[in-house]
């Protein structure tokens, strides 16, 4: 079944989108604030690019680069700047959720590029895929992992995964690294093939984007520092290994963690291409929050902590996720849609791992989830 099939009713259950949709707009009506980003985010922005690129200017100095404990360190403190900058800038921009003007978003969102990813092909598979068929086998491909990881019900068993709740812990951390070399590309051939890329003229534009972009991302974090920093290359490659491991670790679990869940549904199309829910509520029932009272690790994943929130108004800036939370949290109680929200990330991993280890059980033998 191709993507175009797949429908969600409009008129079913409409009254909660309805309501939900209303009691937000108010809230910014109420408190006269804009949707997008606002002075914390802005200096938020700041701090995660700087996050970035200070120790990445800092490898350059000889008292780091004497020592292979600091050299390290500042790769590990950019491998956080990384994912800072995807989870809070990036994203947010490529959402048009920063700024009402579309340039501000599209030269923020190039910071995917910069750090080695490629923009449009991550709105694809993000904004497009992810976004409308949350948690639907074939075109969420957040839950298609590698052959070894099993995240959905509907996904094929295979022996391998019933050790999949210790081997996903040594995959993720791969994430942004398999998509630097593999998989950027595999994607983009694959959304010419379903047609999200249009052309074959768009395919090579965006292939060249890609190619481009990745060559400055080698020289600035490979060959420059190489031919200017007075260490041994393999220490050079080892930092941006760690660099990725982190970045792609933390990506990894905190996405997953909001989806790969034992409370979460994994819907399926009916043989018409009809969902059972409307678009609203399947995304309700597909996204959990967690740690919604942790201000500091809410600041550092840039909100995706209130990942309910943010699948229901992706154009809005996750500022202000916590404060709509609690109307998403009222307005589902009261028409009674599932709301699901983890006391804190610790308990939301916790459960993720016992969601991997409930998939990766023969499925004749698989237990109740774990809750």
């Amino acid at each position: 079944m191709h993507y175009t099939q797949i429908h969600f009713d409009r008129k079913l259950n409409i009254a909660f989108k309805k309501k939900l949709n209303h009691r937000v707009n108010q809230y910014f009506l109420d408190t006269n604030s804009s949707k997008k980003a606002n002075a914390k985010m802005l200096v938020k922005t700041i701090f995660m690019i700087a996050l970035f690129l200070v120790p990445y200017a800092l490898l350059y100095v000889e008292t780091f680069s004497s020592s292979m404990f600091l050299f390290l360190g500042l790769w590990a403190l950019m491998g956080l700047g990384k994912a800072g900058i995807g989870m809070n800038v990036m994203h947010d921009a490529n959402h048009g959720a920063f700024s009402s003007n579309p340039k501000i978003n599209r030269i923020l969102g190039t910071s995917m590029d910069i750090i080695g990813g490629n923009t449009t092909v991550w709105k694809l598979q993000h904004n497009v895929l992810h976004h409308t068929y949350t948690n639907i086998d074939g075109f969420d491909e957040d839950i298609d992992g590698p052959p070894i990881l099993r995240f959905s019900p509907n996904q094929a068993w295979k022996p391998i995964h019933r050790f999949q709740h210790i081997l996903a812990w040594f995959v993720y951390p791969l994430m942004t690294l398999v998509k630097l070399i593999f998989t950027d590309i595999q994607q983009a051939f694959n959304y010419r093939a379903s047609k999200l890329l249009s052309s074959n003229a768009q395919l090579i534009a965006v292939l060249a984007k890609i190619l481009a972009w990745r060559a400055f991302y080698i020289a600035y974090i490979l060959i420059i520092p190489m031919l200017l920093i007075p260490v041994a290359p393999w220490l050079i490659l080892l930092g941006a290994l760690l660099m990725h491991f982190i970045a792609g670790f933390i990506l990894a679990v905190v996405f997953q963690a909001a989806h790969v869940m034992p409370d979460m549904a994994f819907p399926q199309p009916k043989a018409e291409g009809m969902m059972e829910h409307e678009w609203t509520i399947h995304q309700v029932l597909t996204t959990t929050d967690f740690a919604p009272t942790n201000r500091f690790l809410s600041w550092c994943v840039g909100g995706l902590n209130f990942q309910v929130e943010h699948h229901l108004f992706p154009t809005i800036c996750h500022v202000h996720y916590s404060e709509l939370a609690k109307i998403v949290k009222q307005t589902s109680e009261e028409f009674g849609v599932p709301y699901q929200s983890k006391k804190s990330f610790r308990a939301a991993v916790i459960d993720h791992w016992r969601m991997l280890y409930f998939l990766g059980q023969r499925p004749e033998m698989q237990p109740i989830p774990l809750k």
